[in-house]
C-alpha cells in the first residue's frame, strides 16, 4: 500500500484522465534515492486503465546508444509501418531493425518517436531513473515530450535531485517528493515492522527523515548502534547495504558484482561460470528479488563493496561474453593503464554510436579512449574527434575543454582552430570565433568573412580583405561596403564577383539565395527558402532547419509577412532549443519580438540580437519615441539588413527635427543599385518625407504592391500629408486602403493610426475585424492551415512541422470556425499569407 501520496497520485490520476479525452502532457518527478518515486509510478500504473508502457534506467546501459527507446517502443513496433517513410526508416536504423546507412538524424528518429506514440494513444509512459536512460533515448523522448499535444499520451520521468540537467532545458513541468510525514511514516512502520518498541519507533521516523526506504531497511539493523547525527539517508542506507553484501556466500558476491557492472543475468552467469543458485543467499537477504536489484543503492552498493582487483577481474570475464559496445566498455573498466587495444575498441564502439546519431555516448567513448591512448598524436587525434562529437551533441563547455586538452599535447592545427571558432560562434562569443580564424593564417580567412559577415562586424571584414591581398578580396571588399557607408557600390562589387569566372573568385561562394536576401529580391529569396526548407524536411535532416528557418522568418519579415514569419520563427525556435543551437534561437527569439512589437507588445529587455533591438527601434517608432528609434537604428545601421532600416531611420530623423541625409544617402545607394520596384518606391517615400513638394513622390512611393507592408506604410504618410493639406476626401482613400493592410500583417498600432487618421478625416469610428481574420489564429494553426490549403494530409503536415497527425487535426478543429470554413476545400479560397 502506497502511504502519504495522495496528492501525488492524484496528479498522476488527473494528467491519466485527461489522456483519455486526447490531451497530453509530460511531467519530470524529482526525488532522493528512496524517496519511493518507483512506488508512485507502480501504483499509477496499477490504476491507470490505459496502456502502460514502463522503462527503467540503467547504469550499465547509460551509453548504450538507444538502448531504453528500443525497450519502451518495443510493444509498438508493429506499428511502424504507418509512419511516414524517413521516421520509419529512422526508426528501424537506430534500433536495429533494418540495414541501412548510418548517420541517422537524431531528430528525426524523435519525430518518429512522437508519431509512434500518438498513434497508439491514449498511452501511459513511465520512465524510472531516467537520469541513467541514454542521452540519444532521452533526446527523442523529450523531442516527443515536447511536442504532445492533443494525442492522449502521458510522458512521466522519475529522476534524481539535481540543480540542472536535461529535464530542466527541456523545460517540462516537475513534481518534487519529499520525505513522508510523521503520520504516514507511522502507518509504513506499522505494516512492514509492526511490534518495534516506541523508543525504537521514534528513533527510525526521526533518522529517516520520512525516506520510506529507510523506513523499511532501517528496523533491520542495530539502530541503537547507528551515531546520531547529519549522515545522508542514501550514504547511510548504501552502507548497510555493503555490509549486508559481505555477509553473502563468496560465490553469491562474486555473481552479483557481475549482475552488477553488466545488468544482465546471462551474462553474469557465463562470465563467472556459476549457476543460478548462487542468488539464492542474496535473495534470502532481500537484495534481490529474481534478477534484478531491490533498488539501485543495493546494485551499488554490491560493486562497491567489491575490491578493486575483483571488479577487474569481472570486467574482463565479462568482455569474454560480450560484444561491441558491452564489450570495450568492460575492456576499458578493466584497464590499469594505457592500452592501445582498448583504446581502439573503444573508438570502434564510438563510431557504431555516431552511425546511429548517438552524438554524446560517441563522446564519452572516444574520450575514455584517449584517455587509455599511449600514443601522444593519437591521444590528441581522439581528444578533438571527441570534441567534435560533444559539439555535435550540444555540450559546448565540454567540447572546448577536450580542445585545451588536445591542444596542450599535440598543439594547434588548422582543424582544431576551425572547430573551436565553431564552437565559439554557437555556443560562446562571435567575436572570440571570428579572431580564431583571422589568426590562423590564409586558409581560414573565408571562414574568418562568414563569421564577421554574420554579425555585421565591417571592421572585421575589412581586416579579413586587407590580410587575403589583392585579387582574392572582391566579395569580401563588396561586404564591406554594402554594411558600410557605400551599399550600392557594394551590391555592384558583389554582382561582379558573381560574373567573374570561378577560377578567378576568392574562394567566397555566395548562392543565388544569399545574393537575393543582399540585393532586396526577398521574394526569390523566400521561395527559395522554403524549396530547401521542405527538401530538409522530406529527408529529415532536422538538425540544418533552425539556420534555414531562422533565415526565411527573417525574410518573411522584411516582405511584411508578419504572421508567417512569426510562425516560421517559432518553429526555428522550438527546433534550435533542440538541437542547440543558440545562435539561431537568439535571432528567431528576435524575429517573434518584431512581430509582437508590430501587434503593440512592448519587447523584453532580457532578449538579445540585432533582431531583438530592431523590435525594439520599431516599437519605439510606432509608439512616438523618435529619438529613442533613432538611437537604435544607427547603432544597427551597419549590421546585415541594416540598409532595409534605413528608411525606417530617415523617418524616426525627420520626425524628431534630426539631420536625416546620412540615413537617406545610404539607402539611396542600395536602392539604385538594387533597382527593384519596391526599394525604389520606398526611396520615392523617404524624399517626399524631406521635400517641400512631396506629392509627386508620395503618388510613386504608393504606386508599387510588390511589398504590402511597404506600400501601407507609404499610403499612411501620403495619407497624413493628404489630411494636412485639407484634401480629406483623398486622404481617406490612402488612409483606408493602409488600414487594411496593416491589420493583414497584423501591425496593430499602424492600422490604430490610421484609424486616428480617418476619424480626424471626418469618417465614421472603424472597429478593428471580428472573427474570422487570420489575426485569430496562433502561429502554429497558421503554419497549419497554409499547408492544409494546399491538399496535404494531416500526416503529411505533421511530418513537416514535427507534430502528431492527432495534433494537427486538433489544430484545424480550433482553427476552422476562427477563419468561417468548415472544411478544407474552403481553405483554398482564403489568402493565408
Amino acid at each position: 500500500m502506497l502511504h502519504g501520496r495522495q496528492k501525488e497520485l492524484d496528479r498522476l490520476r488527473g494528467l491519466v484522465a485527461d489522456a483519455r479525452q486526447g490531451h497530453s502532457a509530460a511531467l519530470v518527478i524529482r526525488a532522493e534515492p528512496g524517496t519511493g518515486k518507483t512506488a508512485l509510478l507502480g501504483a499509477a500504473a496499477h490504476d491507470a486503465g490505459i496502456r502502460v508502457l514502463r522503462v527503467e534506467g540503467v547504469e550499465t546501459e547509460a551509453e548504450l546508444p538507444f538502448a531504453a527507446l528500443h525497450l519502451i517502443l518495443r510493444p509498438l513496433l508493429g506499428g511502424l509501418d504507418a509512419l511516414p517513410e524517413p521516421q520509419a526508416d529512422a526508426l528501424r536504423g537506430v534500433l536495429g531493425l533494418a540495414a541501412g546507412p548510418g548517420g541517422h538524424d537524431r531528430f528525426l528518429t524523435g519525430l518518429a518517436t512522437l508519431t509512434l506514440l500518438a498513434e497508439h494513444g491514449p498511452l501511459l509512459c513511465l520512465l524510472d531513473d531516467a537520469h541513467w536512460i541514454d542521452r540519444a533515448s532521452l533526446d527523442a523522448l523529450l523531442f516527443a515530450a515536447r511536442r504532445l499535444e492533443a494525442d492522449g499520451v502521458v510522458l512521466v520521468f522519475a529522476t534524481r535531485c539535481v540543480e540542472r540537467d536535461l529535464f530542466t532545458t527541456a523545460g517540462l513541468p516537475e513534481l518534487r517528493l519529499e520525505g513522508l510525514e510523521r503520520a504516514a511514516a507511522l502507518e509504513v512502520l506499522a505494516e512492514r515492522a509492526p511490534g518495534l518498541p516506541p523508543a525504537t519507533r521514534d528513533r527510525v521516523v526521526a533518522e529517516s527523515g520520512g525516506n520510506p526506504l529507510a523506513l523499511i531497511e532501517l528496523p533491520r539493523m542495530d539502530v541503537d548502534s547507528l551515531a546520531a547525527g547529519p549522515l545522508p539517508i542514501p550514504h547511510r542506507l548504501q552502507e548497510a547495504y555493503q555490509d549486508r553484501v559481505a555477509a553473502l556466500p563468496p560465490d553469491t558476491r562474486t555473481l552479483l558484482l557481475a549482475l552488477a557492472a553488466e545488468g544482465e543475468l546471462s551474462a553474469a552467469l557465463q562470465a563467472t561460470g556459476l549457476s543460478i543458485a548462487a542468488l539464492a543467499p542474496a535473495e534470502s537477504a532481500g537484495l534481490v528479488a529474481g534478477a534484478d536489484f531491490r533498488h539501485p543503492l543495493v546494485r551499488a552498493a554490491a560493486y562497491q563493496s567489491a575490491s578493486f582487483g575483483e571488479r577487474v577481474a569481472v570486467h574482463r570475464a565479462l568482455a569474454d561474453v560480450t560484444s561491441d559496445e558491452r564489450r570495450a566498455r568492460h575492456l576499458a573498466a578493466a584497464a590499469t593503464g594505457p592500452d592501445e587495444e582498448v583504446a581502439a575498441a573503444l573508438e570502434a564502439a564510438a563510431a557504431t554510436a555516431r552511425e546511429v546519431s548517438g552524438y554524446g555516448e560517441a563522446a564519452a567513448a572516444l574520450e575514455r579512449a584517449a584517455r587509455l591512448t599511449p600514443d601522444t598524436g593519437e591521444r590528441a587525434r581522439r581528444l578533438t574527434a571527441a570534441a567534435a562529437l560533444a559539439a555535435d551533441s550540444g555540450q559546448g563547455e565540454r567540447a572546448r575543454v577536450l580542445l585545451d586538452q588536445s591542444a596542450h599535447l599535440a598543439g594547434s592545427s588548422q582543424e582544431l582552430v576551425r572547430l573551436r571558432a565553431r564552437i565559439e560562434f554557437e555556443h560562446g562569443s562571435p567575436e572570440s570565433a571570428w579572431r580564431l580564424l583571422l589568426d590562423a593564417g590564409q586558409d581560414l580567412l573565408v571562414e574568418a568573412a562568414r563569421v564577421a559577415w554574420s554579425v555585421g562586424d565591417v571592421e572585421g571584414l575589412r581586416a579579413v580583405r586587407d590580410r587575403m591581398g589583392e585579387g582574392r578580396a572582391g566579395l569580401v571588399g563588396g561586404a564591406v561596403e554594402l554594411l558600410g557607408a557605400d551599399p550600392g557600390t557594394g551590391l555592384d562589387l558583389i554582382r561582379r564577383h558573381l560574373g567573374e569566372a570561378p577560377e578567378r573568385r576568392d574562394g567566397l561562394d555566395l548562392n543565388p539565395t544569399s545574393f537575393a536576401l543582399l540585393s532586396g529580391d526577398f521574394a526569390t529569396a523566400r521561395d527559395h527558402l522554403r524549396a530547401l526548407a521542405a527538401d530538409l524536411r522530406f529527408r529529415g535532416a532536422i538538425g540544418w532547419l533552425p539556420g534555414v528557418l531562422a533565415v526565411l522568418a527573417e525574410t518573411e519579415t522584411l516582405l511584411g509577412f508578419t504572421r508567417a514569419a512569426e510562425a516560421t520563427a517559432g518553429e526555428a525556435v522550438r527546433i534550435a532549443e533542440d538541437t542547440g543551437q543558440r545562435r539561431h534561437a537568439v535571432v528567431a527569439r528576435g524575429l517573434l519580438a518584431h512581430a509582437a512589437a508590430l501587434r503593440g507588445e512592448q519587447p523584453g529587455g532580457e532578449l538579445d540580437g540585432d533582431w531583438a533591438e530592431r523590435a525594439r527601434a520599431v516599437y519605439d517608432l510606432l509608439s512616438g519615441r523618435w529619438e529613442s528609434a533613432l538611437d537604435r537604428l544607427g547603432r544597427l545601421a551597419h549590421r546585415p539588413h541594416g540598409v532595409c532600416f534605413a528608411a525606417d531611420q530617415v523617418e524616426a530623423a525627420v520626425r524628431a527635427g534630426r539631420p536625416a541625409e546620412g540615413a537617406l544617402g545610404r539607402y539611396e545607394s542600395w536602392a539604385l543599385a538594387s533597382g527593384l520596384p519596391w526599394a525604389l518606391a520606398v526611396r520615392q517615400r523617404c524624399l517626399a518625407m524631406l521635400a517641400d513638394e512631396p506629392e509627386e513622390h508620395y503618388e510613386q512611393a504608393v504606386s508599387c504592391p510588390d511589398l504590402p507592408l511597404q506600400q501601407a506604410r507609404s499610403r499612411l504618410h501620403y495619407g497624413e500629408w493628404l489630411r494636412r493639406s485639407r484634401r480629406k476626401s483623398e486622404a481617406r482613400i490612402q488612409l483606408r486602403a493602409a488600414m487594411e493592410a496593416f491589420e493583414q500583417a497584423g501591425a496593430v498600432l499602424w492600422a490604430d493610426h490610421c484609424r486616428a487618421e480617418l476619424r480626424a478625416a471626418g469618417e465614421a469610428v472603424v472597429a478593428r475585424p471580428a472573427d474570422g481574420s487570420l489575426s485569430e489564429l496562433t502561429p502554429q494553426e497558421l503554419q497549419i492551415v497554409r499547408l492544409a490549403a494546399t491538399g496535404a494530409t494531416n500526416k503529411e503536415i505533421g511530418a513537416q512541422l514535427f507534430l502528431s497527425p492527432k495534433t494537427v487535426g486538433h489544430h484545424l478543429y480550433r482553427a476552422f470556425p476562427k477563419l468561417g470554413v468548415s472544411n478544407r476545400t474552403e481553405l483554398a479560397s482564403l489568402h493565408l499569407t
